[in-house]
């Protein structure tokens, strides 16, 4: 018999779609309530295809109280509001959440107002939230009732450049560029996002202002680092799958070999980060699994310095997004890290 009972709330999307699948394999959790504005009464596989004969669960809408009812925890990709408002009706209860809005990921009201559209309609609950990339802070995700899961985007780049902010050796300007897959932008289909212009298409969006910024910003600052973060998001011809490319300087007497052996380092006992041995990272190397690449290159000196690339490739819908969810319901319950995720996935 499986020792806890989880609920997935917004389970029709792509990273829906993941975590339901990982649930179902899970040997220590079991699914029981799989909750959609659409699709309610029809059978889990009339949107999600690839778990026809998997499951007798159909899709759900009750009351936030309803949809918590008798579980240990619940996963959420919610749009922001639909988040707080779950948080705000269960803060007193017992039942576990993870979130992967990103509702609950920043600290500081000013920055949510500002790359949010708004004032946090619940600020009192933000200091309740561990944030929740194991890389950094595993200890605290442990035992924790509330967690909230990094964006995609910031994964990838809080991973590739996290070595040098645990080394002190990043500060001051950092650039930025991350080119992200289509599923990445949701189910629903937009004029940006429609595949016979995103199939032939490179453009950028958000440049300079992109939400998950601000918490790649705080996340690196709690590993001892103080940046001027700019950020270029790019949107690719690709259906799933980020790869982030970091620029920054370090003085040109920091040891050349100390900085490439860094990231080798730091992930050395990581069981979902890996840096290649005799390549950079890529996309085809970890799309559909929970594992992140990271590479770096340095460049020569010049004017006292010493350019530092570092690069990132994960695939977004799981390390980016339902993946490290698990991860973190994972240590959130005190099981082994990682229970459904160390399949190496596949591509395409």
């Amino acid at each position: 018999m499986k020792r806890y009972r989880a609920g997935v709330l917004g389970g029709s999307g792509f990273a829906g779609a993941e975590l339901v699948r990982r649930l179902l394999g899970h040997p220590e959790v079991e699914l029981v309530r799989v909750c959609a504005a659409d699709h309610v009464g029809e059978p889990l596989a009339n949107a999600l295809p690839h778990l026809e004969g998997r499951t007798e669960l159909v899709f759900e809408n009750p009351t936030p109280d309803e949809a918590v009812k008798d579980l240990d925890i619940v996963l959420m990709g919610l749009p922001h509001g639909a988040s707080i408002d779950v948080v705000d009706r269960v803060i007193d209860g017992n039942v576990r959440v993870l979130d992967m809005s990103g509702a609950f990921r920043l600290k500081d009201q000013a920055a949510y107002a500002r790359f949010y559209g708004g004032p946090h309609a619940a600020p009192e609950l933000l200091s309740r939230f561990v944030y929740g990339l194991p890389e950094l802070a595993r200890e605290a995700i442990r035992g924790a009732r509330f967690v909230s899961s990094p964006g995609c985007f910031a994964t990838s780049i809080e991973l590739a450049l996290l070595p040098f902010a645990r080394a002190g050796l990043l500060s001051g300007s950092v650039q930025v560029v991350g080119v992200t897959g289509s599923s990445g932008a949701g189910v629903t289909p937009s004029p940006t996002t429609h595949h016979p212009t995103r199939s032939v298409n490179l453009r950028t969006y958000r440049p300079l202002a992109h939400q998950h910024a601000p918490e790649i910003v705080a996340a690196l600052a709690s590993a001892g680092a103080t940046i001027e973060l700019d950020f270029v998001p790019v949107s690719a011809p690709l259906a799933r799958g980020i790869f982030a490319t970091a620029f920054f300087h370090v003085p040109a007497d920091t040891n050349p070999e100390m900085l490439s052996e860094l990231p080798k380092q730091t992930y050395r006992d990581e069981p979902f980060v890996r840096v290649p041995r005799s390549r950079l990272p890529e996309v085809v190397a970890v799309a559909g699994s929970n594992y992140a690449e990271v590479g770096v290159t340095l460049g020569p000196e010049r004017d006292g310095k010493r350019l530092v690339t570092v690069f990132a490739a994960l695939d977004n819908l799981v390390k980016g997004g339902a993946g490290q969810a698990i991860q973190n319901m994972n240590l959130m319950l005190g099981l082994p890290e990682g229970l459904t995720l160390e399949d190496p996935g596949g591509y395409p």
